[in-house]
């Protein structure tokens, strides 16, 4: 290879070269032996220690008689090399992170070791005469090491050799602001590797950790971080390694993947948790892989991920009573409505008469294929022709919405609960075709190890479970209260008006939170702030740093990219609403602790700040009508809980301006204390 010439490069198989240089350092004056005992050294370092002064060599052997030295080394007494410092020898280095750096050479170090006396080099004698030796021109290292430049540079003067460009790094600390460490977590590239993190990931993040390309963006590819990388925008003060900002990026790379080029990284994740059978047969396997792959793909952060959200789809968690449910615990909230057990009770009827539809086991893979034969991996995306499982039981729903006279969340969420046990999760004829993917009779997966509850085993549970309800809860509240509406104070049927009769005759309008399954909005803490002070990020060429009142007792930082759609002097004094429950994370370099929400149009070439009632008050949050945003129930979701769930990216897609312009959630506008909020962007999206 063209490299081959500079070898062997193993410093433990370059010691005659070390010697070599040592000899001619000697020969051209350049340094001396010394044969100082140890403990002559001890001595002279404890009387320079009494009298104040920094330790170091005092020039005993520097000029010492040559018949002196060649006897002594004649005899065989034992000596070191020592490098000569040039009286008032001054180190000047123009360092790529830090700048102009000096020292006075013969103040600091004195004259210092090259050779120990067993003739092994020293590390920074072996550097230098590396850099020289193999033509290195730059050297990019942590900030530790910059000290030892001023031994290296005078060995490279000496040697006649030109210096390389420096760039001291800062420290990478962990999340408690200490240096990164073994305590802090993985402690080699193969531990993220079975974590199930990717390599061009890694290579993403590292780059990021005191560098940026000088715009906002964080994803790159190695290629693209080729391209961009530049020594001079290396940043000085210290990156921390932030495990949530890691997995973000690797969340990132795998959603510009398609789903076969990840199957073999799942499956592997799979392998580790000992999901799959030894020897089990390969088609039925890629099978298994694959939906496991499009089941998790959107929401997965690392491909350790896709097998452990399996075993969660795979399990059943509800609980054998009612009063197993945590206290106020959303299930339990949801179950005391009423609708779940004549829901739960219908599935049951339905599934012991055969009308329950069930996955295909001719076709087990319809969930997670659309049309064309290509994997689906949006959530929302219904799989299949009109005659596979997945469309039989939207069918289903439907009826049954219309049978009991419940839709959207009181259908689905009782649902949910009652065929997976859980409140939240990817769509259930997925779920379900991975259960049954699980649950055949020649299945490749290890039932033990990925806790596998078929649906026999569910709804038997399930029957347990009802029985467990108290009878209050066993009727929906809402049909109830309809019901006594209806009879008025007389026990008489209310006679409809003509105005009531012509809307009744007049077409349903769908709710656009009809099937909605996502977070509620009250998980957001969206508040009205104020922009104080506002001014140009030094290192991102789109993004605006700000100062934001927010009705907290100090502003916050929030760096934006408003840079390219907005001037500065447009956004000071500025009323604004602020996401203000997001982790605080550095933005090129900014600590920045939440979010401004704009509006946008389709393709987001035009930007919009959401405006703001000019009554309205600092610092209080933002409702929605038809939800309570009153009480423990209704606090914001933890700052860590929106991130690692990520409960914005669910709830963004129904955040979207109306045709006149107002910011909505579902189609219910966005309220001050002061009325409606508004933006100047019809049919656009909020973020």
């Amino acid at each position: 290879t063209p490299l081959a010439k500079y070898g062997p490069y193993r410093q433990s198989e370059r010691s005659a070269l070390y010697s070599k240089i040592a000899k001619s350092l000697i020969d051209s004056g350049k340094a001396y032996p010394c044969f100082c005992t140890p403990e002559e050294l001890d001595e002279m370092k404890a009387k320079m220690e009494a009298e104040g002064i920094p330790p170091r060599y005092d020039g005993t052997w520097r000029d010492a008689d040559p018949e002196v030295v060649k006897a002594k080394i004649e005899a065989g007494d034992p000596y070191t090399v020592r490098f000569k410092v040039p009286p008032g020898a001054r180190v000047v280095i123009d360092d790529a992170v830090r700048g102009t750096v000096s020292w006075d050479a013969e103040a600091t170090v004195g004259d210092f070791i090259l050779l120990r006396s067993s003739g092994v080099p020293v590390y920074n004698f072996c550097v230098a005469v590396d850099d020289a030796n193999m033509g290195i021109t730059t050297v990019i290292r942590a900030e530790e090491h910059l000290t030892n430049t001023l031994r290296q540079g005078l060995i490279l003067d000496a040697l006649g050799a030109p210096r390389p460009r420096y760039a001291h790094c800062s420290l990478i600390l962990g999340e408690d602001k200490q240096k990164l460490s073994k305590r802090h977590g993985a402690t080699s590239c193969n531990q993220f590797r079975l974590d199930g993190f990717l390599p061009d990931a890694m290579i993403n993040y590292l780059a990021l950790l005191g560098w940026n390309d000088g715009t906002d963006n964080e994803i790159f590819t190695r290629d693209e971080l080729i391209d961009a990388f530049d020594i001079d925008r290396i940043v000085k003060s210290p990156s921390v390694f932030d495990m949530d900002k890691l997995k973000w990026v690797n969340s990132q790379h795998l959603k510009r993947m398609d789903v076969e080029e990840i199957l073999d990284l799942v499956e592997e994740q799979l392998g580790f948790l000992d999901m799959i059978k030894e020897g089990a047969d390969e088609s039925k396997k890629s099978d298994f892989v694959f939906a496991t792959t499009a089941l998790a793909k959107q929401m997965m952060e690392t491909t350790q991920d896709a097998a452990t959200n399996a075993q969660t789809v795979l399990g059943y968690s509800l609980p054998a009573a009612f009063a197993d449910l945590d206290d106020g615990s959303e299930a339990k909230e949801m179950v005391k409505q009423g609708n779940f057990y004549g829901i739960a009770m219908k599935i049951i009827e339905m599934y012991e008469s055969g009308s329950f539809p069930t996955p295909n086991s001719s076709n087990l893979l319809a969930a997670f294929m659309d049309g064309s034969n290509k994997a689906i991996v949006e959530d929302t995306q219904v799989g299949g022709d009109e005659t596979s499982y997945p469309q039989a039981y939207k069918a289903t729903m439907k009826s049954i919405a219309k049978e009991m006279k419940v839709k959207g969340k009181n259908l689905f969420h009782p649902v949910r609960l009652a065929l997976t046990g859980e409140m939240s999760g990817q769509d259930v004829t997925k779920q379900m075709s991975l259960l049954a993917l699980a649950s055949e009779d020649d299945t490749v997966v290890n039932a033990e190890a990925a806790g596998v509850v078929t649906i026999d085993a569910r709804l038997e549970k399930l029957k347990g479970f009802c029985d467990s309800i108290p009878e209050e809860f066993r009727v929906s509240k809402q049909a109830a209260s309809d019901d006594a509406t209806k009879r008025g104070k007389d026990g008489k049927k209310n006679s409809k008006t003509e105005e009531e009769a012509a809307a009744a005759a007049a077409p349903a309008v769908a709710d656009p939170l009809d099937g909605y399954e996502g977070p509620p909005i009250t998980a957001l803490d969206i508040r009205v702030g104020r922009i104080n002070k506002v001014w140009v990020h030094e290192e991102a060429d789109k993004l605006f740093c700000e100062e934001i009142d927010v009705g907290e007792d100090e502003p916050r930082q929030i760096a934006s990219g408003l840079r390219p759609y907005m001037n500065a002097e447009d956004l000071e004094g500025r009323m604004v609403l602020v996401l203000c429950n997001l982790k605080a994370r550095k933005l090129a370099g900014f600590p920045s602790h939440g979010m401004v929400l704009c509006a946008s149009n389709e393709d987001h070439s035009v930007v919009k700040l959401v405006s703001v009632p000019v009554e309205a008050k600092i610092g209080e949050r933002v409702t929605v009508p038809g939800f309570n945003f009153e009480g423990e129930e209704a606090a914001p979701f933890a700052e860590n809980k929106v991130g690692k769930k990520k409960v914005f990216e669910k709830i963004a897609p129904f955040l979207q301006t109306s045709e006149y312009g107002v910011p909505t959630f579902g189609g219910r506008p966005l309220l001050t204390s002061a009325g409606v909020c508004t933006s100047p962007i019809n049919k656009g999206s909020v973020s």
